[in-house]
């Protein structure tokens, strides 16, 4: 029998050393633990950054599911904006978005990725609104042919999400709303949180406060907010997709794979990796994010029926901490 609690703490409490606040989730056995060390409250709202991938990716399989899209569909049938997105004639899919494989660079042309995190730098996606957005794509060309390997794009991400917002007919907000956070019960996940009085400061990773981070019409790849109670109950539906009322779009999002080596691969959305047999061989699936104020991790073993969430209001990686309390939690279960 595991010691969910006092894992989960002590978790929490060595990652509360050098981070302003943290929240740790995990769910084994049925049962779900939240903790909170620093400055941080298990009702305190982070920033998520690219765990917003997954939530942005499963609404993709849930506008497949209801006809509405097609994994296959060249993005620019839905962004007409992006038709020069090809080479040698092959078009950016959906479905290569969802994976990286679409060739994409990793930031809208003009970006440079050491910017992001300069000490004291503004929000460095405030300016990409959609016609900004969408007009740097006239000098941008795929950097390999589409579907043929994996390079992680934020922009492609970004693309994603403003593409299936814009076909659903709302925003991207009303996007994940609707699809996801609505029929899940999420009431602490969005881009604007319901209760601002909640949302952590974040810092930067030699602590220092700085602003936060708005990704404007890139909102996809990183844009969304919410609490580690929300992403367990987030997990308790990849653990048990059959209770949930998004099923289908569950297990479509996680039937396609793109191989990475022969021990990871990408879905669509979530990274998985097969550990080796020396560290018990488990089945992890999982994704980061890092804004210019907060980290976070999410992952679930669906073998062991366990899952992690850990969100810090600090710009350092948790994903060390958060990998070892999963893989601490589907051996003890196993």
């Amino acid at each position: 029998m595991v010691d969910l609690g006092g894992a989960v703490q002590r978790t929490a409490d060595q990652l509360a050393e050098g981070r302003a606040g943290v929240v740790v989730a995990a769910l084994a056995d049925g049962a779900a633990e939240l903790r909170a060390a620093g400055v941080a409250t298990v009702d305190t709202v982070f920033e998520l950054g690219s765990v917003s991938k997954v939530f942005t990716s499963l609404a993709l399989a849930a506008l497949v599911t209801e006809g509405l899209v097609e994994l296959d569909q060249p993005l620019a049938e839905l962004l007409p904006e992006a038709a020069g997105l090809q080479r040698n004639g092959i078009p950016v899919t959906l479905r290569q978005l969802a994976q990286h494989t679409s060739g994409l660079p990793r930031l809208p042309h003009g970006m440079l990725l050491p910017a992001l995190f300069s000490p004291g730098r503004p929000d460095p996606y405030a300016r990409l609104t959609e016609p900004v957005l969408l007009g740097t794509l006239r000098r941008t060309r795929p950097g390999a042919v589409p579907g043929s390997r994996f390079r992680y794009s934020n922009l492609g991400a970004g693309l994603l999400g403003l593409a299936l917002a814009r076909r659903a007919g709302t925003d991207y907000e009303g996007l994940i709303a609707g699809r996801i956070t609505g029929p899940l019960g999420l009431a602490d996940t969005a881009v604007t949180p319901a209760d601002p009085s909640r949302l952590a400061q974040g810092h930067n990773g030699g602590g220092r406060p700085v602003p936060g981070w708005n990704l404007a019409a890139l909102a996809g790849a990183g844009g969304l907010r919410g609490t580690a109670g929300d992403l367990v109950d987030f997990l308790r539906a990849q653990l048990e997709p059959e209770q949930s009322p998004l099923a289908a779009a569950i297990a479509l999002s996680r039937t396609p794979e793109h191989r990475l080596n022969p021990f990871s691969w990408i879905h669509l959305g979530w990274m998985g990796q097969r550990l080796h047999p020396r560290q018990g061989g488990h089945l992890q699936l999982w994704h980061n994010g890092a804004t210019g104020g907060f980290a976070s991790f999410v992952g679930f073993d669906p073998e062991r029926g366990t899952g992690v969430a850990v969100l810090s209001s600090t710009q350092r990686s948790v994903d060390s901490a958060g990998g070892a309390l999963l893989t601490e939690l589907s051996t003890a279960v196993g």
